[in-house]
Order: C-alpha cells, then structure tokens, then sequence
C-alpha cells in the first residue's frame, strides 16, 4: 500500500469535483474548490473520520469494498479505478467480473435525477447506487452482503421478502426475467464467475429456479410499465425505463408515473418523507 500516492490521488480527485457534479447542492460560499471531505464520506458511506485518516496517510489499508464505494464517489473512469486499488494494495477487478465499479456515464444522469426514482443495477442485480426516492421506494441497499446483494438471488431465495411488491399475476412472469437476466450474466462471465456460483447454488436451493433456468432464455428485460405494491403507501402504476452500458453490464433504471395520476401523487409523498419510514425493507 502506497499511502502518500493514496493521499495525494484521493486529494487531488476530490479538490477537481464541484457539488454538482455529484448531485449536491453549492450550499454556504466554499472557502476551497472542489468537495468537502465530509461529502465524499456520504457519498462513499463511509465516516469522516475513516476517510480523513486516509488523507492524512494514517488509515488502514481499504477493502476492495471500500474502494469501490471511493472510486463511485470521486467519479473515477475505469482506469482511474484500477490505479485507486492498485495504490492501496489491492488487485484491481476484472473488467468482466461483478463489481460495485459504476459507469461515471450512468452516474452523471443519476445525479441529475432527483424527483424519480432511479437506480444502477449490475449485471446479477445488484443495486450498485441509488437516489433518495428509489431509497424510499425499495428501501436500503447498502447493509446487504454475498448473494443477497442480488435481486435474482432474494427473489428464489426470499419469496415472501422479495416477491410482496408485485402482484401475484405478475409474479409468474418477473421470475422467467429474472433467470433470463442471469443466463445473460452467466454467458458474458462464465461459469467459473461469481454469475456461476449463483447459478449453482440457486440450482440447489431453488427447484423453481432449475425448472426456469432450463428453459434457456436470454437477455435483460425490463418491463416498460409495472405495478408495484408499496407496503405504506399501495400500488402505483410506473413506467420503466432502462439505460444500458454499452457492454450491457450495468443499467440505470428510471421510474416516472404518468402525470396527474395517483401514482405521481404518492412518489411526491415517497419523496417528501424520504426514507425514515421505510428503511428497514430491502432494495429490489
């Protein structure tokens, strides 16, 4: 681990960041350029005092987690990604591979949208970032590890968790989209990737998983509008929309409601009461 260049590189990106550039409004008059070290923490999920130490080149070596949130945060293309992990000590990830490394592309529009919810999935479904309204909405991402950081996963292995906002009817057809959403994980990975150790161990907890999976389908799907069962608030009509990376390996997924209807009403409510209430559900 290379403190001083950890330091200096980590410096140097947040001084070149403005508020907005990451969705954060100006405030007070700044006395310095770019973020404040407090405001890469938020966005890192990380505490002051952890990403100061680091800074100052006194912290403890980063986990590749911890790097991954940092490399989010600051906004850093892929090869200034791997630089971060290499400088800390840690073997950077394989471009192909699942990791919480998100398209800077896809995290420009997300910090632009800020009255619907939106979110960035990776390719085995898991929530890699999302703004305060898809918080509201789904719930918290963050405290989830292993497998059941993935949708895909919690969906054959925690139905009654997973499944309850959607309705019954649609239900069937979620579970086909989302086995067909991991074959396609599973063929651009491989199998000895983190998408075939899903893949074995749903085959072995889930018979409706092997029964689907043998079916063969392929591809990302997303449906263009849904309905789905909010647990304070009831259903809501949405509309889906999803933007792909080029390689296909993450998607933002935006959800509007059609103007004047109840559902817009209630997003408004969702987004005013933001996530206190509902922080203890999982994220879809």
């Amino acid at each position: 681990m290379d403190r001083p260049a950890l330091a200096d590189f980590l410096l140097k990106h947040r001084s070149a960041l403005q508020p907005a550039d990451v969705g954060l409004s100006t405030g007070a008059r700044r006395r310095t350029a770019g973020l404040r070290r407090e405001e890469v923490a938020q966005l890192a999920a990380m505490s002051t005092d952890y990403y100061a130490r680091l800074e100052q080149q006194r912290g403890p070596q980063p986990s590749t987690q911890m790097l991954g949130a940092l490399a989010r945060a600051l906004r850093l293309t892929a090869e200034e990604r791997d630089y971060l992990y290499r400088i800390a000590g840690q073997n950077a990830p394989a471009r192909l591979a699942a990791t919480d490394f998100v398209a800077p592309p896809l995290l420009r529009v997300l910090d632009r949208l800020t009255d619907s919810p939106a979110l960035i999935l990776s390719a085995l479904g898991e929530t890699l970032v999302q703004n305060d309204a898809a918080r509201a909405l789904f719930g918290e991402a963050d405290h989830l590890t292993g497998f059941e950081r993935s949708a895909i996963y919690r969906w054959f292995v925690l139905p009654e968790q997973e499944r309850r906002m959607y309705p019954p009817d649609d239900r069937e057809r979620h579970s086909r989209a989302q086995v067909a959403s991991l074959r396609a994980a599973y063929g651009s990975m491989g199998a000895e990737s983190q998408a075939g150790e899903m893949v074995a161990e749903l085959s072995r907890r889930s018979e409706e998983f092997v029964q689907l999976w043998a079916s063969h389908e392929v591809g990302r799907r997303f449906e263009a509008h849904k309905v789905l069962i909010h647990p304070e608030i009831g259903p809501l009509e949405l509309d889906c929309q999803a933007l792909f990376t080029e390689d296909q390996s993450q998607a933002l997924l935006v959800l509007t409601a059609a103007p004047h209807s109840d559902a817009e009403g209630k997003l408004k409510l969702l987004t005013v009461l933001g996530t206190q209430a509902f922080s203890s559900r999982t994220a879809h």
